[in-house]
């Protein structure tokens, strides 16, 4: 388990690498030039051509691409074109903020997903079962930004009972976690429905019946250890797409996160907030697909023989 689990960790760094090259390369080609967004469109060339040279972005592609690797491998992130100052203090004393609105939506999404999802197997064809899937279709099909509106305009406009702007306490969060929480669970809903049914129809279920194994034991001990293996992987990548959505939140809210702040940066063209960003945010959601991976080991005991090996 040890050599399987190192392993995984080590196939991090390429994909990180990859990664980057991407986000750097698009950052690269898109038009304008962080000496122009800084100083606006009122300045003369030859202040912005000053500006872009102590900034290092007049170098070749490649040069500046590796400048940044190497200063990143000796622990340097980099410090910000617009604002001058160390990324490291920007992004971590916003990172809390964000963390907490995509665990909270990461949360409720899988307890109200993984619950209705049981529910409608278990009584399918029921009203719950059809109130349920129409239910996850509708808010899997609907724009997070869009729900988010409708909620302020709902709860915040009309009713006046939450916040519909930045953070002042736990209300503050409410509508911002439920948008994230909507879509989230959806897509957890319908494939732990689809699951169960498969694990139900078995025939070792059959055979529980058959001996008299009560409805609970047989859900909850047999059919749901076998059906979950699907529903973690959907419940990791479920993670960072509550992560990335987090970044919509934020700007619908007018939340001071991740999202806003690294948005401002993908405006402003500031290069070194949006690669360092990408290295945390990328290197977060390869974590939690080796612990959904350690996870399976753990639940299976066939891959925990493979993995060892």
């Amino acid at each position: 388990m040890l050599k399987y689990t190192i392993k995984r960790l080590l196939l991090i760094i390429p994909t990180l690498l990859g990664v980057l090259f991407i986000v750097f390369a698009i950052m690269n080609f898109t038009p304008g030039n962080p000496g122009r967004q800084i100083l606006g469109i009122s300045a003369k060339q030859e202040q912005v051509d000053q500006l872009n040279h102590e900034l290092g972005f007049d170098r070749p592609f490649f040069s500046r691409f590796f400048s940044y690797i190497g200063d990143l491998a000796q622990g340097d992130l980099g410090i910000s074109y617009r604002t001058r100052q160390p990324f490291a203090d920007e992004f971590f004393g916003k990172l809390p903020i964000t963390l907490k609105l995509g665990t909270w939506g990461f949360v409720f999404s899988s307890i109200i997903g993984v619950s209705l999802g049981i529910l409608s197997a278990v009584k399918q064809y029921s009203w719950t079962d059809t109130f349920s899937t129409l239910a996850a279709i509708l808010f899997a099909s609907i724009p997070a930004f869009f729900l988010g509106m409708v909620l302020i305009y709902l709860f915040g406009l009309q009713l006046g009972l939450l916040p519909t702007h930045g953070i002042d306490g736990w209300k503050s969060y409410v509508l911002p976690v439920a948008t994230l929480t909507a879509g989230g669970s959806a897509a957890i809903m319908r494939l732990t429905r689809t699951t169960m049914l498969e694990a139900i129809r078995q025939d070792y279920i059959r055979t529980a019946k058959a001996k008299g194994c009560s409805n609970a034991r047989m859900i909850w001990k047999h059919a749901l250890k076998n059906a979950v293996l699907p529903v973690l992987t959907v419940m990791g990548t479920s993670f960072g797409s509550i992560l990335g959505g987090a970044v919509i939140c934020e700007t619908v809210f007018s939340i001071p996160g991740l999202g806003t702040y690294v948005l401002t940066a993908i405006r402003s063209k500031d290069v070194p907030v949006v690669m360092s960003s990408t290295v945390f945010l990328a290197a977060f959601f390869c974590l939690v697909m080796v612990v959904v991976d350690l996870l399976y080991a753990v639940i299976d005991p066939r891959i925990r023989e493979r993995v060892s090996r």
